[in-house]
């Protein structure tokens, strides 16, 4: 696994110009593919959610 990451990647990862509905979408994607394969990043580093 790699290293764990920040709530600061976390909280600029969220500041992506976006629309929220788009953005709240990614998040709960990419956080629930980080809880299904058990890692640190869900494979797309930089979106809401990594």
């Amino acid at each position: 696994m790699g290293k764990r990451p920040s709530m600061r990647d976390f909280l600029t990862n969220l500041d992506q110009p976006m629309p929220l509905r788009e953005k709240m979408g990614k998040l709960i994607g990419n956080l629930w593919r980080r809880i299904a394969l058990g890692q640190n990043c869900c494979g797309h580093p930089g979106e809401p959610g990594c």
